[in-house]
């Protein structure tokens, strides 16, 4: 008996010889061919594959989504990212391939496992939020306590001002700066404007009570020349087109006369406005942010300030609390200073724990701007390097008895501020009763507030 001779199908051949996954289909999604790698990808045997639908494979969740629908509809080649019911990824790349008169045929797909790269990509998302998350950790940590703008934020409240004045940085919206005078409205307003984008542009600060009423409008808009007796000749640019492409800032809004307000509202609402004796419209691009340590809504009412300018100014407001509610600051801001006049006059000081129980004491009227004058005076006026208390002025110099039962002695600052922070949640408990009223007056939460009074015997 002859035995049967197996015909030789070339393509065949050559088909199962490749080691890539090729999938074969009809226009109707006909499984015509697979090779060997094709089963072995979705554990699925070869016969078991022929002749089946891919829409009906996709249905059973053996691999999706399909790629034979998308290239049927663009005629040209397509990839995909495909999920396989054995939990694997691929890149499936789908090729139409055309008959002698240019008609669809059939659709030729081949696949690349790529699910150990996708586990890579996870792996690296993950690393990199996590990447992120500790850099704006360490930012956070690092601009907490002191930034290089010299602006102290560990107190809470004061924490709370900076983190407004971080978010707003970016954008363009108009910020009021509230406060009392010396509490740093200035310094925040130049943070603002060196943490945003117009960094590398002009500050141009215009303190509106300092400028003479009769000359404000030629100081702020400028003049041509001629306009006025005593002019300069050639004219003069004015602060308001200094401030092109960067920040204006408005100190002591609350000081400008009534009949200069229109004017600036005018000229914050159009960005444009005349030189004095000018007939040209000139148009500045710039920032807003303005300051005050009046009630400007006050004065709104009291009819010395405009209200349309006062919503105008008042869209992000930001509070800076005075020096008195910032306990935990005094002690860096005394540091900082000392260490910064130190150097600046080149003379190495300290203070006895005495001198600091004093500082810590005073009620600063004038905030951290005479907290400053202050340290910057005895650096310069004290003969030794120890700063005594017989080198601080009388009117800094407290009795014991208004010392409130801080003690004195050779203690460790900690310890210090542990007494001073006692005071000043007994007297905030004396003064508005509850715990939720402390807490929002101190800026801590009502837990804390719970906690600290337990600790310190507080009742």
């Amino acid at each position: 008996m002859r035995e049967k001779v197996k015909t030789f199908d070339e393509n065949e051949a050559v088909l199962h010889s490749l080691k890539d996954d090729i999938l074969i289909t009809n226009l109707e999604g006909i499984i015509l061919k697979v090779t060997d790698t094709t089963s072995s990808i979705y554990d699925i045997l070869p016969d078991d594959l022929i002749s089946r639908s891919v829409y009906d494979l996709e249905q059973e969740g053996i691999f999706t989504p399909i790629i034979t629908p998308l290239v049927l509809k663009a005629r040209k080649k397509k990839t995909i990212v495909q999920s396989t019911h054995n939990g694997k990824k691929l890149l499936v790349t789908g090729v139409p391939v055309f008959d002698n008169e240019g008609k669809l045929w059939r659709i030729v797909s081949y696949s690349h496992d790529i699910t150990e790269l996708m586990k890579m990509k996870s792996y690296f998302m993950e690393m990199q939020g996590e990447m992120d998350r500790v850099k704006n950790e360490l930012k956070r940590l690092r601009d907490k306590s002191f930034n290089n703008e010299g602006i102290i934020a560990k107190d809470r409240e004061m924490e709370k001002s900076l983190q407004v004045a971080n978010q707003v940085a970016e954008t363009d919206v108009n910020v009021l700066l509230l406060g009392e005078s010396g509490v740093g409205k200035t310094q925040l307003a130049k943070y603002i404007h060196n943490h945003s984008g117009r960094k590398d542009k002009p500050f141009i600060e215009v303190n509106c009570s300092a400028i003479p009423h009769s000359l404000f409008e030629a100081e702020f808009f400028g003049y041509e020349g001629g306009s006025f007796s005593g002019a300069n000749s050639k004219g003069k640019m004015g602060l308001a087109e200094l401030a092109e492409g960067g920040t204006l800032f408005l100190d002591e809004i609350g000081e400008l006369p009534l009949e200069h307000q229109v004017k600036v509202l005018k000229f914050i609402q159009e960005k444009s406005f005349y030189r004095v004796g000018g007939t040209k419209v000139r148009k500045v691009d710039f920032r807003l942010i303005s300051a005050t340590n009046q009630r400007l809504d006050t004065l709104v009412e009291e009819k010395r300030f405009r209200e349309d300018l006062y919503y105008r100014l008042n869209v992000v407001p930001i509070t800076i609390p005075p020096l008195r509610r910032r306990p935990s600051d005094i002690v860096l801001l005394i540091k900082h200073f000392l260490d910064l006049f130190s150097k600046k006059y080149d003379r190495e000081r300290e203070f006895d724990e005495a001198v600091l129980q004093q500082l810590l004491n005073n009620e600063w009227k004038g905030n951290v701007r005479e907290l400053m004058n202050l340290i910057e005076r005895l650096v310069v006026t004290s003969p030794s390097p120890i700063i005594s208390i017989q080198d601080l002025p009388e009117t800094y110099v407290q009795s014991k008895e208004e010392l409130s039962g801080i003690s004195h002695g050779k203690q460790p600052l900690k310890t210090i501020l542990k007494q001073v922070e006692k005071r000043v949640l007994m007297e905030a408990k004396k003064r508005y009763k509850t715990t939720t009223k402390v807490s929002k007056q101190l800026g801590i939460s009502q837990p804390s507030v719970v906690r600290k009074f337990k600790e310190y015997g507080i009742k």
